[in-house]
């Protein structure tokens, strides 16, 4: 299927909130990793999110280039001709980008939209995320503010956090402290700045013990309770049903399945994966090295196995390895056999 239109994002996400499920938002680098996003979503029968971060983008450009912006062009068409293959829909999304970083990857990106909307098309990204969770929460709502009167323009949807996700991602690095639980009041605040629809869609990272990257059990308290507290404080104030914000989980890799599970109770249509996926493409390349070291190594004057050290040989395995993490996020989330396509 083709790139999700806005109206098929929208459905995609309404779906999810209905039915009680999440997406998989899996960041990708590469066009293999790409191919391994829409392979493993295929075979779960499943939309999903495909998203870039800055390093992301960055990598897609050249490592020698450093065009982020250029980079997520790059990703956006590619991934945008090789969806139509696949029977699943997926939309493209711009992860974690913090205020130093907006002028050169998200701004730009929108404003390429604004040009292909004006031309009667869609817009190139269906949603973007602005990361604001090092900024004081007042100057992260007036930016919020500014972006999305204009992601609204383009029928695109604005992500934001609201909180602090701890550890690390390309860059972004937060302490794991009391900041990573955000309150109702900040939830009111950015109802107060950004509405509840009226204003343009938005999701919302609430953070509540989020920590990017894999940490072991116990050196984090993920309290995915906090969600249904706040979804609940806003359903008194405002009404917008029982669950008035659409969620995002930040940092869920090492989560339980009752983690998960809850949060997605909670209102959570969205989780992003990377460690976990980056892990199962990697590990398959080491196995597959380890296992036939001989065929990719010129050993003691032999020629080695051109069939082995092909990078098409090795990067199946990898693509096939990752898919089936993705898969295995299809079914954590709920998503799994729930494509709108069926």
């Amino acid at each position: 299927m083709p790139v999700a239109t806005p109206e098929q994002y929208a459905e995609m996400l309404d779906t999810a909130k209905t039915k009680g499920f999440a997406f998989p938002a899996v960041n990708v680098s590469s066009s293999q990793t790409i191919n391994s996003v829409l392979q493993g979503l295929s075979e779960a029968g499943s939309d999903g999110i495909i998203q870039v971060t800055t390093g992301g983008a960055d990598y897609f450009a050249g490592q020698t280039v450093k065009n982020r912006a250029a980079g997520a062009i790059a990703f956006a068409k590619f991934a945008t001709e090789v969806a139509k293959n696949y029977p699943i829909t997926v939309a493209l999304h711009t992860d974690h980008c913090p205020k130093d970083a907006l002028d050169g990857f998200v701004m730009p990106l929108i404003a390429a939209s604004e040009e292909e909307v004006k031309a009667g098309r869609n817009p190139i990204f269906q949603s973007h995320m602005w990361d604001g969770s090092a900024v004081p929460l007042d100057e992260n709502l007036r930016i919020a503010e500014d972006m999305i009167a204009r992601t609204k323009a383009i029928n695109a949807i604005l992500e934001v956090e609201i909180g602090v996700v701890g550890g690390e991602e390309d860059g972004v690095s937060h302490d794991i402290n009391e900041h990573l639980y955000t309150t109702l009041d900040d939830a009111i605040a950015t109802v107060e700045a950004l509405g509840l629809g009226e204003k343009g869609r938005y999701m919302a990272a609430l953070t509540f013990g989020n920590v990017h990257g894999v940490y072991k059990p116990g050196n984090v308290k993920l309290k995915p309770e906090l969600l249904k507290e706040i979804q609940d404080g806003l359903a008194a104030k405002y009404g917008h049903g029982p669950k008035p914000l659409d969620l995002v989980f930040h940092g869920g890799s090492g989560s339980t399945d009752d983690e998960i599970a809850e949060a997605v109770r909670n209102g959570v249509i969205k989780m992003n994966i990377d460690t976990d996926t980056q892990y199962a493409f990697s590990r398959s390349i080491a196995d597959t090295v380890l296992k036939n070291y001989d065929g990719f190594l010129k050993v003691d004057g032999e020629v080695g196995n051109k069939k082995v050290y092909d990078p098409r040989s090795w990067g199946k395995i990898a693509e096939t390895a990752m898919a089936a993490r993705v898969v295995d996020a299809t079914r954590q989330l709920g998503s799994a056999g729930n494509a709108i396509s069926r």
